[in-house]
Parts: structure tokens; sequence; C-alpha cells
């Protein structure tokens, strides 16, 4: 990944932390977050802020293996907010100020672990976005499509590649995901084992036919994909157990 793509990635985490922040304070920590059930922004924020500092200690650290996080901070109302404020911005300075070959613990392949960290908190931040945006009411502010682009691609080609994806099939099927405005498109292949996912552009070949495909913005399917809009934001051709399968068995969760 080149060095302008990881920067990239580090302002839109510093972006999207931000707004995150804005969109919590506006909605009071106290108030539920649609797109979590269960949660109040107090949650969202404690998860957020102890998931920073978490990924900021792999880096600024150098730990090599896993180590689990600290814990959620034990903090409610504008105390919180600050913890969760001091957080991002310690983490958009490691980021930006780690050496390119830095060394230190991932969970799935990357060009590099500053590449890696760069990525997978830029998406977690503005995910979370989104839930205390959904929490304030009002507008979401936009998902730029070609961050939106590289979210599905994560998901896919990385959340899903690791043995604990629980999307499986007995009999193989494909899955095709399309973005309607950038025409990126994605073959999954589902097994019993961990899906296998190919990156392509409208167009060009793509093997066997889908069983099912998913259609929509980059953006409806960023969020779609990740459970933070319903499957009906997206245009679902052909069979549609496959994307009650994908609904049902496809969330990324902590533990």
């Amino acid at each position: 990944m080149p060095a302008t793509e990881i920067a990239e990635h580090i302002n839109t985490l510093a972006c999207e932390g931000r707004l995150l922040a804005e969109a919590a304070q506006e909605a009071g920590t106290g108030a539920p977050v649609p797109t979590c059930p269960g949660w109040r922004v107090r949650d969202l924020l404690r998860h957020a802020a102890m998931v920073h500092t978490w990924a900021a200690a792999f880096v600024a650290e150098g730990h090599t293996t896993y180590v689990p996080d600290a814990g959620e901070p034990d903090l409610d109302g504008p105390a919180l907010l600050d913890r969760f404020r001091e957080g991002h911005r310690r983490l958009v300075d490691v980021l930006d100020g780690a050496p390119p070959d830095v060394t230190c613990w991932t969970f799935f392949a990357a060009p590099s672990p500053l590449a890696f960290w760069a990525r997978r908190q830029a998406h977690e931040t503005t995910i979370h976005r989104v839930d205390a945006e959904r929490a304030r009411g009002g507008a979401l502010s936009p998902v730029a499509a070609p961050h939106a682009v590289d979210g599905v691609d994560e998901l896919l080609r990385g959340f899903h590649t690791r043995p604990k994806s629980r999307l499986r099939t007995e009999v193989p099927r494909t899955l095709r995901v399309r973005a309607t405005d950038t025409g990126t498109v994605w073959t999954v292949q589902l097994s019993a084992e961990p899906p296998r996912a190919v990156r392509g552009t409208a167009g060009a070949p793509t093997g066997r036919a889908a069983d099912c495909e998913l259609s929509a913005t980059a953006q409806e399917l960023c969020l779609s994909l990740r459970n933070r809009l319903p499957l009906s934001a997206l245009t679902v051709t052909g069979d549609p157990g496959l994307a009650r399968l994908w609904r049902e068995n496809s969330a990324v969760t902590w533990s």
C-alpha cells in the first residue's frame, strides 16, 4: 500500500473521529443507538475509546503477538467524551508518526502492519460514526465512494477470509456484490470453508454465474453489509436465501 494511501486512511480516521464525537455530544450519552440494539451512546463511546487505545498500543509499543484490551473506561458524560477524544487523537498521532516499516501484530493479511492499522481504524471509526449519527438523528455524513469501496473490500477479502467467519454453505454457492456507482464487483465463493472473494470491475469476466447478487451504491453496500442499513437498501437478484445468510451470519463482533 503506497504511503499516500496510508496517509489518506489516517486523514479519514481523524475526520471520522471528530464527527463521531460531535454526533455523540449532540445526542447525549444516554441516547439509544438504533444500529446497535441495547446500546446507549455511552456504550458506543466506551467501546470506541477502548478500541482506539488497544490499536494504538500495537503500533506504539511494537507488540508482535496478540495483547488483550485493557477494558472500557468507566466514565460517562463530558468525562467520557474527553476520554474518547484523547484516545482518538493519540491513535491518529501514533499512526501518523510511525515508521513505515513498523513491526507489530495484525489479524489478517495486509501490505504492512502500518497499512493494516491505519485502514482498520479508519473503517472502524467510520462505522461507529454512523452509529453516533443514527443516535443523534438527522442526515448522515456521507461515506466517500473510494472509502466505501475499500470498506466492502476489507470486509470481504479481510474479515471473512479468517477461519472464524460463519459465512458458510454446505453446497458451494456464488454471491456477487456490485457497487453501481463505481463499477466495482466482488465475486464471493461460499462453501463449507471460509469464503473466497475476488475483486474486479464491471464488464470483466467474473467466472461462474452468481446464485445471488447484491447491488447498490458503494456507500449503501458498505453500510448494509456491516448491518447499518437494512437489506432493503440493496437490490437483491437471484436466491434471496443467500442475502438472508449474509444478514444472519456475517456480523463482525469484538469477542
